[in-house]
Protein backbone atom coordinates (compact mmCIF):
# COMPACT_ATOMS: atom_id res chain seq x y z
CA UNK A 1 0.00 0.00 0.00
CA UNK A 2 2.98 2.35 0.77
CA UNK A 3 6.57 2.43 -0.29
CA UNK A 4 9.89 2.71 1.24
CA UNK A 5 9.73 6.00 0.22
CA UNK A 6 6.83 7.70 1.85
CA UNK A 7 8.20 6.17 5.25
CA UNK A 8 11.95 7.85 4.49
CA UNK A 9 9.69 10.79 3.70
CA UNK A 10 8.10 10.68 6.79
CA UNK A 11 11.24 9.48 8.93
CA UNK A 12 12.73 12.57 7.57
CA UNK A 13 9.98 14.41 8.33
CA UNK A 14 10.05 13.20 11.82
CA UNK A 15 13.62 13.67 12.58
CA UNK A 16 13.46 17.63 11.21
CA UNK A 17 10.64 17.79 13.59
CA UNK A 18 12.93 16.43 16.54
CA UNK A 19 15.76 18.50 16.01
CA UNK A 20 13.45 21.64 15.03
CA UNK A 21 12.29 21.16 18.82
CA UNK A 22 15.90 20.27 20.10
CA UNK A 23 17.45 23.60 18.62
CA UNK A 24 14.69 25.77 19.83
CA UNK A 25 13.27 24.69 23.28
CA UNK A 26 14.63 25.29 26.29
CA UNK A 27 13.33 22.65 28.69
CA UNK A 28 15.31 19.71 28.97
CA UNK A 29 11.78 17.72 29.23
CA UNK A 30 10.82 18.56 25.72
CA UNK A 31 14.51 18.29 24.68
CA UNK A 32 14.54 14.91 25.50
CA UNK A 33 11.03 13.97 24.10
CA UNK A 34 12.38 15.71 20.75
CA UNK A 35 15.76 13.77 20.98
CA UNK A 36 13.33 10.47 21.40
CA UNK A 37 11.92 11.18 18.61
CA UNK A 38 14.77 11.79 16.32
CA UNK A 39 15.80 8.20 17.58
CA UNK A 40 12.15 6.47 16.68
CA UNK A 41 12.52 8.62 13.13
CA UNK A 42 15.84 6.64 12.42
CA UNK A 43 14.19 2.97 13.66
CA UNK A 44 11.39 3.90 11.14
CA UNK A 45 14.03 4.91 8.44
CA UNK A 46 15.71 1.40 9.57
CA UNK A 47 12.66 -0.58 9.49
CA UNK A 48 11.52 0.32 5.98
CA UNK A 49 14.61 0.18 4.70
CA UNK A 50 15.12 -3.78 6.26
CA UNK A 51 12.24 -4.27 4.84
CA UNK A 52 12.38 -3.46 1.13
CA UNK A 53 16.07 -4.94 1.11
CA UNK A 54 14.64 -8.49 3.24
CA UNK A 55 17.13 -8.21 5.67
CA UNK A 56 16.62 -8.73 8.94
CA UNK A 57 19.68 -6.79 10.51
CA UNK A 58 18.05 -3.45 10.42
CA UNK A 59 15.24 -5.23 13.15
CA UNK A 60 18.19 -6.48 15.30
CA UNK A 61 19.40 -2.66 15.14
CA UNK A 62 16.10 -1.08 16.19
CA UNK A 63 15.97 -2.78 19.26
CA UNK A 64 19.87 -1.85 19.91
CA UNK A 65 18.61 1.73 19.72
CA UNK A 66 15.27 1.14 21.34
CA UNK A 67 18.01 -0.15 24.61
CA UNK A 68 20.19 2.66 24.10
CA UNK A 69 17.23 5.32 24.25
CA UNK A 70 15.71 4.03 27.50
CA UNK A 71 19.03 4.32 28.78
CA UNK A 72 19.44 7.48 28.19
CA UNK A 73 16.20 8.88 29.08
CA UNK A 74 16.77 6.92 32.59
CA UNK A 75 20.06 8.97 33.27
CA UNK A 76 18.84 12.47 31.75
CA UNK A 77 15.55 12.35 33.95
CA UNK A 78 18.06 11.29 36.70
CA UNK A 79 20.55 14.26 36.27
CA UNK A 80 16.90 16.52 35.30
CA UNK A 81 15.36 15.79 38.98
CA UNK A 82 19.10 16.09 40.40
CA UNK A 83 19.47 19.61 39.30
CA UNK A 84 15.75 20.19 40.13
CA UNK A 85 16.18 19.65 43.65
CA UNK A 86 19.08 22.00 44.01
CA UNK A 87 18.32 24.87 42.10
CA UNK A 88 14.58 24.93 41.44
CA UNK A 89 14.71 25.84 38.02
CA UNK A 90 15.76 23.30 34.71
CA UNK A 91 16.20 26.12 32.19
CA UNK A 92 19.00 25.07 30.11
CA UNK A 93 20.56 28.73 29.44
CA UNK A 94 20.66 29.11 33.31
CA UNK A 95 22.38 25.35 33.22
CA UNK A 96 25.40 26.99 31.92
CA UNK A 97 25.92 28.79 35.06
CA UNK A 98 26.60 26.03 37.22
CA UNK A 99 30.09 25.38 35.63
CA UNK A 100 32.94 24.98 37.83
Amino acid sequence: MFGVGFFLALAFALFAVGAFGVLTRRDPLVMFMCIEMMFNSGNLALVALSRYLGLASGHALVFFVVAVAAAEVAVGLGIIIAIFRTEKDVNVDHLSELKG
